[in-house]
């Protein structure tokens, strides 16, 4: 009997060939270097002579007149060589951002505590911030805005309100057997970067300027350090070789201190340094949008949608910086799974006295799922019903309910296979029963638990930014060098570029070097951001070894005769019908022949385009899926929650990396569970942001993981075109930690477990917050 031929998934090789460098899990590849020490940072680069150290000056009041400054007792301190101020940009005074509303230092009034006046300028770090806590501002208050209620009422907005509908919602909602009215709190989250805001600029000869940036977006901060010299772009060079960390904190708001910084070293004509502490980078950078909402919802008796009227207001802060594309993302998803027949939805975009509000990873993506996420779980409690029922009734279907409320066909869809998967590994049944159990016979101790999918668009929402380049260089001795517009912030994006380039042109992994982002040597580069870094970036770099395979293999077929495509290129050989010859022989033999051994590479993503003012078209290349299964116990006496267990099964496509998309799944969700239950953001009454260290701004502890923590990956390649079939993974496991937060309602809810009234609970679910939302028995 002949044995069943083996299935190979597209891409693949055969057990014959050599091994690939894509598709199995390498380490990172500055791993042993950064837990060595010896990778380098911007604070870690060697400082030179009469270098000067900048500390920013700070407004202690959320809004007002600024009327002087008194900078006498600062210029005094032993060590202190100056001070900037607006008066000292050489160009434009506003930052060069999309919307162009915020000042470079503020000048005539002062938006927000923490806002920057100014710099002190000194011979080291420290004696530098002293003194810049001896300045003296004379500010006359002015009233404040400090929520997004209080903005909804004087209309305070840094963008106008944007709407979208489909069918017919208020008819809807008439027909509808049963209706809902909610309303939802949501908070902030601090970016909370390993590496805080740090640039580090240093004078060129002839009026150019080499700046040393930790940022998402070398290209962004090129343009605004230009615009504020008054210069051209060609003028400056930002190099970034990695972040410890950006979560998006770094996109636009690593720009300010470049700009601050390449200012100070423009007036005093020396190099300057940076580095804000902890304490000021959180007073001064924005933050995760905070969300409220309203909502009213129709639906039937099995749970199933009939209409729905959802607002959504995000605090924004004092300027717009992203929060349009955020907001519109937010619109975006928020339908996550499931099919919306009629549905309406108002964005407000609020203008409040605080920082302004900035990319976070989801980029607006959570504050819109864990909406409808809180709505079905609304609906279930009323009904008696089990939320997961709720959620597969309203799933999108296949070539039925499967376009989006802004008219993209859901193409994709593995949401009811993954679901049903993962339901069945985690036991999702039999343990929701014996938690029943458990929380009949345990007064003070409740637990519960939720499964909940994320359905997430993969591309920026602004078509403009889905295009990357790179350059490919193949030395004489065949080793490799690729540098491309993304940067690399511990994700592992070097790392799968160079896994792709080995694969191009069949070399070993070990003989493929990234190199650190510079925007001379790729122009114009998007930010490394909307989790498309190696969508974008691997595909550029990958068509740009291809370039050169190309070369080599036409030049090879013309030694042997034979047609290019006849020529292979695997396991460091390069094999025509005629001959094997080594790697490295062949560029040696090419080179002698003038053969070109490097080329750029330029992708644009396809099929995407949208209309900015209806939100309608198809704004993403595909979706990322998964599904997350989470079990909590809570203490109802104080309030303390804690997670037991987690199982998540996540669609990462056909994975360049299995291990480094793991660790993505495992700190996208850990992240999200921050989020939702310890990160709270707290500005009293005069705007000053109380949690601003540690001490008083928790994240997630190695204390917090649970025990039981499983991922798995869907074994499916990417149904579209991408680099080597694989999907995003950075931003789509942050909202599987909404299941954390609906198993906290759960749990709460087993207080009464007979009620019917929705459990109210503000995130981040605090002990404070989880006590507030304990039912009182038959509510």
């Amino acid at each position: 009997m002949n044995a069943p031929e083996k299935l190979m998934l597209p891409g693949t090789r055969p057990d014959t060939e050599p091994a690939a460098a894509a598709g199995v899990s390498r380490a990172h590849e500055s791993a042993r270097a950064q837990v060595r020490g010896g990778a380098t940072y911007v604070d870690d680069i060697t400082e030179l002579r009469g270098t000067l150290h900048a500390a920013p000056i700070l407004s202690t009041v959320a809004h007002g007149r600024l009327r002087g400054v008194d900078s006498a007792e600062a210029l005094a301190m032993p060590g202190v060589r100056g001070i900037v101020l607006g008066r000292d940009i050489p160009g434009d005074p506003t930052l060069a951002s999309f919307t162009g509303d915020e000042p470079i230092f503020a000048s005539d009034t002062v938006q927000h505590v923490g806002q920057v006046v100014g710099l002190v300028l000194a011979t080291d770090t420290m004696a530098a911030r002293r003194a810049a806590r001896k300045v003296r501002l004379q500010i006359d208050a002015l009233p404040a805005i400090l929520t997004t209620q209080q903005a909804m009422q004087a209309e305070s907005f840094v963008l106008p309100p944007v709407f979208v509908r489909r069918g017919d919602a208020k008819a809807a909602l008439a027909q509808a057997p049963h209706r809902l009215s909610g309303t939802l709190e949501v908070g902030g989250q601090e970016h909370f970067y390993l590496e805080g805001q740090v640039a580090y600029v240093v004078p060129q000869e002839q009026n150019q300027w080499l700046v040393y940036s930790s940022t998402q977006h070398p290209g962004e901060v090129q343009h605004w350090v230009a615009h504020a010299l008054g210069i051209d772009n060609h003028g400056v060079r930002v190099e970034c070789r990695r972040m410890g960390g950006g979560f998006g904190g770094k996109e636009t708001q690593a720009g300010h201190l470049a700009v601050w910084s390449a200012i100070a070293a423009a007036k005093y004509h020396c190099p300057v340094k940076l580095r804000l502490d902890r304490d000021d980078d959180f007073m001064i950078t924005g933050k995760r949008h905070p969300f409220s909402y309203q909502y009213t919802v129709g639906y039937d008796d099995s749970g199933r949608l009939c209409g729905l009227q959802l607002a959504l207001a995000a605090n924004c802060g004092f300027s717009a910086d992203l929060s349009g594309p955020v907001a519109d993302r937010a619109v975006f998803h928020c339908d996550n799974a499931y099919y919306l027949a009629d549905v309406e939805i108002a964005s407000y975009r609020c203008k409040t006295n605080t920082q302004s509000h900035t990319a976070f990873r989801g980029f607006g993506g959570p504050q819109g799922v864990i909406l409808i996420e809180t709505i079905l779980g609304d609906i279930a409690r009323v009904l008696g019903l089990d939320p997961l029922d709720v959620r597969r009734r309203n799933l999108y279907g296949i070539d039925e309910r499967n376009v989006t409320h802004y008219q993209m066909p859901v193409e994709d869809n593995i949401l009811q296979p993954l679901i049903d998967q993962l339901a069945q590994s985690a036991r999702y049944e039999p343990r929701r029963a014996a938690i029943a159990d458990w929380n009949r016979s345990s007064a003070v101790i409740k637990r519960g638990i939720a499964l909940t999918p994320v359905k997430f668009g993969i591309s920026f929402t602004a078509t403009l930014f889905n295009q990357a380049g790179a350059l490919v260089h193949v030395y004489t001795d065949g080793s490799v060098q690729v540098n491309h517009g993304g940067t690399e912030m511990g994700q592992g994006l070097n790392t799968k570029v160079a896994q792709v380039v080995a694969d191009e042109l069949g070399v070993p992994f070990d003989k493929v070097l990234a190199t650190a982002s510079d925007t001379s040597k790729i122009p114009n580069a998007s930010a490394t951001a909307a989790s498309a870094g190696t969508d974008l970036n691997g595909r550029a770099a990958q068509f740009a070894a291809r370039n050169v395979r190309d070369n080599l293999a036409q030049f090879v077929c013309g030694l042997d005769g034979c047609g290019a495509g006849a020529i292979r290129f695997a396991g460091g050989q390069v094999i025509s019908p005629k001959a094997t010859r080594s790697f490295e022989e062949v560029v040696r033999l090419a080179y002698a022949n003038r053969i070109q051994l490097w080329s750029d590479g330029f992708y644009r993503t396809p099929k995407i385009h949208y209309d900015k003012t209806t939100l309608t078209g198809r704004p993403f290349f595909y979706f990322a899926y998964g599904a997350a299964c989470t079990e909590v116990a809570i203490d109802t006496l104080t309030g303390e929650s804690r997670v037991l267990k987690v199982d998540i099964l996540h669609d990462v496509g056909r994975s360049i990396n299995p291990a480094i998309d793991i660790g993505q799944i495992e700190g996208g969700f850990v992240q999200g569970m921050g989020w939702l239950t310890t990160e709270q953001l707290v500005w009293n009454d005069k705007g000053l942001l109380t949690t601003h260290a540690p001490s008083t701004y928790k994240i997630p502890a190695t204390g917090d993981i649970p025990e039981h923590f499983t991922v798995e990956l869907w074994p499916e390649p990417n149904r579209e075109d991408n680099v080597f079939g694989s999907k995003a993974v950075g931003e789509p496991p942050f909202m599987l930690a909404i299941s954390v937060y609906e198993a906290l309602r759960a749990a709460a809810g087993a207080v009464d477990p007979d009620g019917h009234m929705p459990i109210q609970l503000s995130a981040p679910a605090t002990a404070e917050n989880v006590l507030s939302a304990l039912p009182r028995r038959g509510g």
